[in-house]
């Protein structure tokens, strides 16, 4: 013992003792003082707002732009003061039927003007809206608005049929009483929200079988669309695309980016994000100056003969997968007059976090991989190993997001929400991290490369599947054991979903199997293919490895 005490009381070794061989390797800092300079300056992202709700940004545009134009969709055209006197009526209407500030209202309508006046409608009443995509099947729309809590929905005749009976208090705007009595009323004045009260729940995939609904609080919201505003500066003379479904979390800022700004918005037809020939004659005949595109959906558009008669297109947002190299040089060859940035972020963090410039003027030549750049405005990026230590520069760890734009978390689901907004090490007390599962570096100028998933979660034409919750479903249909799935490279190009089949007994019916998979999932969730295997491929540890499951034959099964 006296030993031990001679050594340690000595000032050689005592002091932070680097050299102490006690220490496990994770308890050692891995930045110099340079490093954590560099970081601390990557994250210098505070910047004051001028409005703390979706509410206040919205009312100040329809004051000063009341005569302009906000809405170009189904060959009819609304100004400011029309699209929001009937947003007021529909608010009214909403406070009748006993909807009040912080409850959540479902809004199931196909892409058009109505859409439009009910989310605005739903916000005015105080409400956080919940998107709900009528080609979903009804049971999953049943589960979303059972687990978000939601009183009432909005919808329209058309839609009701996709909708089942399981929906509480339903409101149907074309209606004919319901136009009536809307006709009857005062629209209502806009009600006061807390900035962290929720503007709106989206439901995301899940690993469990379950989607996930996502709560974002006016705060988030906010902070992200003035960002957009101070960094791509929309004017009265711009006209945005909406196409994005409004299950899709890219379709708040399509929304409300143009209806803060006094810009236009041109309301794509319901189904029409997917043809790239009609969007570019409704880009070229409204001369919209912005949209958006997932990147497999930007190579559809590129492929069109007639993408080039989209000239007025000055900037185009990608996000929702990953951007080729090549896919942003064939970009800036077809329509070199649009600027092309790169944005990235999870459903959990209001829409996106960080964001590149990939052509146009200024811009760097394009490389592999392209970043997906720096933070916004109140958000810090950290990346970290599996013990929460900062990586330096160049160092391949999990992403982890904070600041304002962080969502409250999963509704209804506080051990989900645990799970993945932690306690934030870097933060003041109180503070939460949102864990990605994204694998990145940051590049010495701090911008960050996407590099994939942690798990294996994949993106097929920019929709985000959860192998897992397929899995989930597969395994509980008749005749099947047990099962798997993967994205496999299609025959056309691409990425293809394939579902691995073990049998229970004699082979299972695929076409049935395919059925019962289109009532529970999104149709983007639905295997192309399906392999009948006799087990599956396990590690030593019995995890199901996904890259040993055989391609499937060249033709759908």
């Amino acid at each position: 013992g006296s030993h031990m005490a001679s050594m340690t009381g000595g000032q050689q070794m005592g002091r932070g003792s680097e050299f102490d061989s006690e220490r496990p390797l994770c308890a050692f800092d891995l930045l110099g003082d340079a490093e954590r300079a560099a970081l601390a300056a990557h994250n210098a992202t505070r910047h004051p707002l001028a409005e703390h709700t979706l509410t206040a940004l919205v009312d100040a545009a329809a004051h000063t732009h009341a005569d302009r134009v906000a809405l170009i969709a189904d060959g009819i055209r609304l100004t400011y003061r029309e699209v929001h006197d009937r947003a007021g009526r529909l608010a009214a209407l909403l406070a009748e039927r006993g909807v009040a500030p912080g409850d959540v209202v479902a809004v199931a309508l196909p892409r058009s003007a109505d859409l439009v006046i009910a989310l605005l409608g739903v916000l005015r009443a105080g409400a956080a809206y919940l998107p709900l995509d009528v080609d979903h099947p009804p049971a999953r729309l049943a589960a979303m608005v059972e687990r978000a809590r939601a009183g009432t929905v909005v919808t329209c005749q058309g839609a009701l049929p996709r909708l089942g009976d399981r929906l509480p208090g339903t409101v149907v705007v074309d209606d004919a009483a319901t136009r009536d009595r809307l006709a009857g009323l005062e629209p209502l004045p806009t009600r006061d929200v807390h900035p962290d009260q929720l503007a709106y729940t989206i439901f995301t995939s899940g690993s469990t079988g379950e989607p996930k609904g996502v709560g974002v609080a006016h705060r988030a919201i906010a902070n992200r669309l003035q960002w957009m505003q101070h960094t791509y500066r929309l004017t009265p003379e711009d006209r945005v695309a909406q196409k994005t479904p409004v299950g899709f979390d890219v379709s708040v800022w399509e929304f409300f980016w143009p209806l803060i700004t006094g810009a236009t918005l041109v309301v794509a037809r319901p189904g029409g994000h997917r043809d790239p020939a009609y969007l570019a004659a409704l880009f070229a005949e409204h001369k919209v100056t912005v949209c958006h595109f997932v990147p497999s959906l930007l190579r559809v558009f590129l492929n069109e003969p007639t993408a080039r008669r989209a000239t007025a297109l000055r900037q185009v947002i990608v996000s929702g997968e990953a951007l080729d190299a090549d896919l942003a040089r064939a970009w800036a060859r077809t329509l070199p007059q649009a600027r092309l940035d790169n944005l990235y972020g999870p459903t959990e963090a209001a829409v996106d976090v960080t964001s590149h410039p990939v052509c146009g003027a200024g811009t760097e030549p394009v490389r592999d991989p392209v970043p997906i750049g720096r933070p916004v405005w109140n958000t810090e990026l950290y990346v970290l190993d599996s013990s929460l230590r900062p990586l330096p520069t160049g160092a391949v760890g999990e992403l982890y997001l904070g600041g304002v734009q962080l969502a409250r978390g999963y509704v209804g689901r506080p051990g989900m929400t645990a799970s993945r907004f932690v306690a934030n090490p870097f933060g003041p007390p109180g503070s939460r991290l949102y864990r990605t599962g994204d694998l990145v570096r940051r590049r010495a100028d701090g911008a960050v490369e996407y590099l994939g998933r942690v798990d294996d979660q994949v993106k097929i034409n920019g929709v985000r599947v959860e192998p897992g919750e397929v899995e989930a479903v597969l395994r509980a249909q008749p005749g099947v054991a047990d099962a798997a799935v993967a994205a496999r490279p299609a025959p056309a190009g691409g990425l293809r979903l394939v579902g691995y089949l073990v049998p229970d007994g004699s082979p299972p019916d695929v076409d049935e199997v395919r059925r019962g998979l289109a009532d529970r999932l999104p149709a983007a969730w639905v295997p192309a293919a399906f392999v009948v295997v006799d087990a599956l491929p396990l590690t030593v540890n019995g995890k199901l490895r996904r890259d040993a499951l055989p391609d499937p034959d060249p033709g759908p099964v």
